[in-house]
């Protein structure tokens, strides 16, 4: 690859969706609320969302998981796909399947652990049971920490032959 098309391939949005008081250095920040320093006001449930697709290099999403209802993920995690650059990276951290950090706010709705990106990655069997868009899990990750969280770090990758 030339270096001027590596180049190319390297530049997109830095997207920070949830965004809450979160303001990362050169993210462009979502949130459904109209904060102050939020720059697009969208709801993460609502698609489509008002962002060109193929225009993100590298997607957070720190403690928004959790709160999206279980039968929006697989239109979420699609949606944020088609937004993602092909490689993109997309970041997500979220407390760790049923416990303290998750049963203590009541807008959790949806726990998580391991297996739950296997379903969005095509070299788990799980995929085959809904065939979203496909991402690659990063080796090393998903990451259970002993303070109950998880982090999970995927990429988006191209369309699979089915």
């Amino acid at each position: 690859m030339k270096t001027k098309s590596r180049i190319e391939s390297k530049k997109g949005l830095l997207l920070n969706i949830g965004a809450g008081e979160s303001r990362p250095p050169g993210f462009v920040n979502l949130d459904k609320r109209k904060l102050p320093g939020i720059d697009i006001v969208h709801d993460l449930e609502v698609i489509p969302y008002p962002i060109e697709s193929n225009s993100c290099l590298t997607i957070l999403g720190s403690h928004i998981w959790e709160h999206i209802k279980p039968w929006k993920t697989i239109d979420v995690m699609n949606e944020l796909w088609r937004i993602m650059k092909v490689d993109g990276q997309l970041a997500l951290s979220m407390p760790y399947g049923v416990n303290e950090l998750f049963q203590q706010d009541p807008t959790h709705c949806n726990p998580s652990n391991q297996a739950t990106w296997q379903y969005f990655d095509p070299g788990y069997p799980l995929w085959l049971v809904y065939k979203p868009k496909p991402w690659k899990i990063q080796p090393g990750f998903p990451v259970y920490q002993i303070t109950g969280l998880m982090e999970v770090v995927m990429r988006k990758m191209e369309k699979v032959k089915k």
